[in-house]
């Protein structure tokens, strides 16, 4: 039987990691052995001498190019750095989510919210011990000694109010009083606890089996109200443990308490040594699901592979997950991730051999036990198909670990994208944002959506005016260190009017929106990717006036073009990686002093995201080395223009459905990837309205400048509005993506992304289905196809009367995109010069 498919599938798979801990500073009292071990003390002199001490080590030395010695590694940790450290760890490691349970006590670990620079999805789950102890450590609200009550009402609460910040709960009463837990505790068994706690002095630590079992069963009455998962320590661990009392068959009691029977539950670390019997409950208890990290990479080869067996022996594979349950450095996530890959081969490789599997269902099995099994059970909404594409390039010079420090000197930039695509930002001390902005937001004048290019007050049209204000409040999910200076972070923000309520005119939430509605009724997710061109212009002084000029005159893909910008480039990869943000190349373009850098593709509002900090990135940079980057759809009328082309490809269970399953379409595209795209070219002229805001876009959308003028589409035709792309690597004959030329630079990436995306759900409702491709230069059967619109005018008209899209965008949305549109044709009528300007703006 030939395995290389499912060694193929395992390794490009992009991994959720259901459970791990945070990373420490490299200052951090946290020993760098305790990477490879769980022994403390005089145990640790014997701890390089187990089977899988000696392998993880190799492992480690392997990927950084030293010696194989703890001294060798630590001194290429202390030289690299913990940002670079992290980040290459993680592009090895290939991880898109992570879950972190930041309730284990390490010196110096960073918070959730650092860990997002390296992930594109990071979720947290809250240790409800941490929690309690936490409550118990304050005073009680009247200032009296805590009672079983007050301390019950208070701990339901905070919790309770934690609900929408996590992803589930965990518990390590295994560690505490064990797993024997009693849902029916009385009042005077976990009140005596409570009293035996306190007594004992703070800070607090809760070992009384009374009120774990208490706790424990408050907990799982929120997690049932509130559609939580609930994370269970069993098996191995440290010294604190008695591994007889985390047998997971001491659960009973609790799963067999029809309160909590629809409360979903997993049992970590493979329960190991007790990973036969988590099988077993596994295969009775439908609730009860499987979590094997800790066990690989922390057993032998023959251990980590017995172990998994163990628990495939009766569990469902759609019941087992993986996690990397890395803590401190981030060694540990690689060494979990790599070992994990190679342990589910050999399990699965061994399940066909032996008859069990055969190779699709080995192969399906992978993918659900690496990633769609998590995504599904902790309900979280993330795409695993290319967080960090293979072609990602690698960190290779020195990043110092970012340090912004919370004092009157350190500052966060507060960012939006308004209705012309214009970004802006508001800028706030980090004390203050910590303090209030995150939470409250800052107030914004309803006119900020309705400004044009040109002048920073009311379209007429768009209906907002100076009256009225809503809240800029920040998704801390986007909250980024800003690579080009330490001192500062960047954030980007929601529109709210009042705390869980969006505003109408909100482009990350029209996104969401519409996303909802594709996943909802088509239960598909759209991934996108951007390409994005520039020129790099330097300032003159002629006869005492000031102009631009391009930075370089070299032609397409040229090499000394390249090698003139190359200073910058080393400074815009690391910055955008840093990001978390992948770059798939880079080069020089076809215009005098232009450039591209293009994106690897995610899903739709992560890439929207992206493309905010990549403009951002790409203008500092530039004008730290004192040149002007500008996106500028036309910046000189006689060159050819610069767009920012979209990829678009759909995704269903973290696979790409756009490609047929096999060669007899007539296409290569799925019925579902012919119907989408049929709708986007549908609606494409009102969809110009929005990826081509400016008049200045029309100068550029011209035939025979591979900017799509005619609405048509073709097989791998850069002349064609819609490009179907099936690139190096992909089945002959299949397509993974279509390219959509008209998008510039200009653009607001929130809204550009919900209008193509709802063209799209138009095609798949109403089963559109594509004319016949173009496979020549559009321009020489131009009388037989219609020209897309010359000017915004046009767009506008054809927005205004595409009543599908008003439905899906909203109605008050598109009267303001279109009234702005209005004023921005209305005023370069009048003053065509003005445009030159335009290369400030964007």
């Amino acid at each position: 039987m030939e395995f290389k498919e499912l060694k193929e599938a395992i390794d490009q798979v992009e991994l959720v990691d259901a459970h791990a801990h945070n990373i420490v500073s490299l200052d951090s009292s946290f020993p760098f052995i305790g990477t490879f071990t769980e022994a403390t003390g005089d145990a640790l002199s014997f701890a390089h001498h187990s089977l899988s001490f000696k392998r993880n080590l190799r492992e480690v030395a392997r990927l950084y190019g030293t010696e194989v010695s703890l001294e060798a590694i630590e001194k290429h940790r202390q030289t690299l750095g913990l940002h670079s450290l992290t980040t290459k760890c993680f592009n090895e490691a290939r991880i898109s989510a992570l879950l972190i349970d930041d309730g284990l006590k390490l010196d110096r670990k960073h918070d959730i919210e650092w860990h997002r620079n390296f992930i594109p999805y990071v979720g947290r789950v809250l240790r409800i011990e941490t929690l309690a102890e936490q409550i118990l450590d304050e005073e009680s609200p009247d200032h009296s000694s805590w009672t079983l009550d007050s301390f019950t009402k208070a701990f339901v609460e905070r919790l309770t109010s934690l609900v929408p910040e996590i992803v589930a709960l965990k518990t390590i009463a295994a560690y505490r009083s064990g797993l024997d837990i009693d849902t029916h505790v009385s009042k005077e068994v976990a009140e005596n606890g409570l009293v035996e706690v306190l007594q004992a002095g703070k800070p607090v630590r809760i070992g009384n089996k009374g009120l774990v079992d208490h706790i424990l069963t408050r907990s799982l009455e929120v997690a049932e109200r509130s559609d939580l998962p609930l994370q269970i320590h069993t098996g191995f661990g440290d010294r604190d443990l008695d591994l007889r009392l985390s047998n997971p068959l001491h659960l009973r009691t609790l799963l067999e308490d029809t309160r909590f029977a629809k409360c979903r539950i997993v049992l970590l670390h493979a329960s190991y040594p007790f990973s036969k019997e988590a099988s077993y409950l596994s295969s009775l208890y439908p609730q009860v699901y499987l979590d094997f990290g800790l066990a690989v990479p922390k057993l032998s080869v023959h251990g980590m592979v017995s172990s998994v067996k163990d628990l495939l022996d009766l569990a469902p594979t759609k019941k087992v997950m993986f996690s990397t349950d890395g803590y401190a450095t981030p060694e540990t996530y690689y060494l979990g991730a790599k070992k994990a890959r190679e342990v589910i081969f050999l399990v699965l490789h061994d399940a066909c051999v032996s008859g069990d599997l055969s190779l699709m269902e080995a192969i399906d099995a992978a993918k659900d036990i690496l990633s769609h099994n998590a995504i599904a059970f902790y309900k979280i909404d993330v795409d695993t198909s290319s967080s960090i594409p293979q072609s990602i390039i690698s960190l290779n010079s020195k990043m110092e670990e970012p340090d912004v420090q919370e004092d009157s000197s350190s500052f966060v930039r507060v960012i939006w994208v308004d209705t012309s695509g214009q970004q802006r930002c508001r800028v706030v001390q980090a004390q203050r944002f910590n303090r209030s902005v995150k939470k409250n937001g800052i107030g914004l004048t309803h006119v900020s959506m309705g400004m044009t290019s040109f002048y920073d007050g009311p379209a007429e049209d768009s209906k907002l005016t100076g009256t009225g204000e809503i809240r800029l409040v920040p998704d801390l999910s986007t909250k980024r260190v800003i690579p080009w200076t330490k001192q500062e972070s960047m954030v980007l923000a929601d529109m709210l009017v009042k705390p869980g309520e969006a505003w109408e005119y909100c482009p990350r939430e029209t996104l969401r929106r519409v996303s909802k509605v594709l996943k909802d009724e088509f239960d598909l997710v759209m991934n996108a990717g951007f390409e994005n061109e520039f020129y790099l212009l330097k300032n003159l002084v002629r006869e005492g006036k000031e102009e631009y000029v391009p930075f370089d005159v070299g032609p397409y893909c040229s090499t000394s073009s390249y090698d003139a910008a190359s200073p910058m480039f080393h400074e815009i990869i690391p910055g955008l990686e840093s990001l978390s943000i992948a770059v798939e190349q880079f080069h020089a373009e076809s215009g005098k002093g232009q450039y591209e850098v293009s994106l690897g593709h995610t899903v739709a509002s992560h890439a929207a995201d992206n493309l905010v900090y990549t403009r951002e990135v790409i203008r500092s940079v530039a004008r730290k080395h004192g040149l002007l980057a500008t996106f500028v759809p036309k910046y000189d009328l006689c060159d050819i223009g610069s767009g920012s082309h979209v990829h678009i490809s759909l995704w269903k269970n973290g696979e790409n459905v756009f490609p047929a399953s096999d060669k007899s379409s007539a296409h290569g595209m799925s019925s579902i990837g012919e119907e989408f795209m049929a709708g986007v070219l549908f609606h494409l002229p009102s969809i110009f309205a929005v990826l081509a805001p400016i008049p200045n876009s029309y100068d550029r959308i011209q035939p025979n400048t591979f900017s799509g003028a005619f609405q048509c589409w073709g097989k791998e035709n850069r002349e064609a509005a819609i490009r179907t792309a099936s690139p190096p690597g992909a089945p002959d004959g299949l397509v993974t993506n279509f390219e959509i030329k008209a998008c510039d630079g200009s653009t607001n990436p929130h809204l550009s992304l919900a209008i193509i995306m709802a063209a799209g759900i138009d095609g798949l409702r109403k089963h559109l289905q594509l004319p016949d491709p173009i496979d020549t230069n559009p321009a020489d059967v131009a009388a037989t196809l219609k020209r897309l619109p010359e000017t915004l005018s046009e767009a506008v008209e054809a927005l205004e009367k595409d009543k599908v899209l008003h439905e899906l965008l909203g109605q008050s949305l598109v009267v303001a995109i279109t009234g702005v549109r209005k004023a921005e044709v209305q005023y370069y009528s009048k003053n065509p010069d003005a445009s030159k300007q335009l290369i400030h703006r964007y």
